[in-house]
C-alpha cells in the first residue's frame, strides 16, 4: 500500500462500457467512483483491462478501434505518453489490397509487474474512458475493468494529489 494512504476497502473491480455516439466518432464516458472528498478518499488503481471491439474488415482499407482510460477528461484517444493515461489499447485491421488483410492488437501493459505497489491514484470523483473507430461501418465500443481499492489520504497528500490531477487536465 502506498505510504501515507490507509486502505479503507477491499480490492474491487469496476466494469464499464463506452459506445461511440456514431461510427468513427470520438466518444468519452465518465465513470463515477463515488469517492468522499470530505474524508479525503482516493482510489488506488492496481490494474486495468481494456477490450476494444474488433474493427470492421473492409477490403482495401485500414480500420481500427482505439481506446484509453484516463484520470481526467480528454478530447481524443490518448496514449501511455499522456501523464493522465493509465491504460490504452488498439485493435487494427490493415488491408493493402482487395481481399488481403491482417489483424493487429496493441495493448499497454494490462497488469503491472509484481514489484509495483499500484499503477495510479485517482483523487477526484471520476475516471474517463475514450473510444474512437476509424473506417468502420457501425459504431464501436470499448469495455473493460478497473481494479483497485479505496484509501484515505493525509490532508497534505490529498491536497497534492487533487491539485496535480486537476492542473494536469
Amino acid at each position: 500500500m502506498p505510504t501515507r494512504l490507509k486502505q479503507s476497502s477491499s480490492v474491487v473491480s469496476i466494469g464499464f462500457k463506452t459506445l461511440e455516439t456514431g461510427a468513427n466518432t470520438f466518444t468519452e464516458s465518465s465513470i463515477d467512483l463515488n469517492l468522499s472528498p470530505l474524508d479525503r478518499e482516493v482510489f488506488v488503481v492496481l490494474a486495468v483491462n481494456l477490450d476494444p471491439q474488433t474493427p470492421d474488415p473492409i477490403s482495401g482499407q485500414n480500420s481500427q478501434v482505439g481506446c484509453s482510460l484516463t484520470t481526467t477528461s480528454q478530447t481524443a484517444v490518448v496514449g501511455l505518453d499522456n501523464s493522465n493515461c493509465l491504460a490504452a489499447a488498439t485493435n487494427s485491421i490493415k488491408s493493402s489490397a482487395v481481399g488481403e488483410s491482417v489483424s493487429f492488437q496493441t495493448l499497454g501493459l494490462e497488469t503491472p509487474p509484481a514489484t509495483l505497489e499500484y499503477i495510479g491514484i485517482i483523487a477526484t470523483n471520476d475516471f474517463f474512458v475514450q473510444t474512437q473507430g476509424v473506417n468502420n461501418g457501425a459504431a464501436k465500443f470499448t469495455k473493460g475493468k478497473l481494479y483497485g481499492y479505496r484509501a484515505i489520504a493525509s490532508a497534505d497528500i490529498y491536497a497534492a494529489l487533487v491539485q496535480s490531477e486537476v492542473l494536469s487536465a
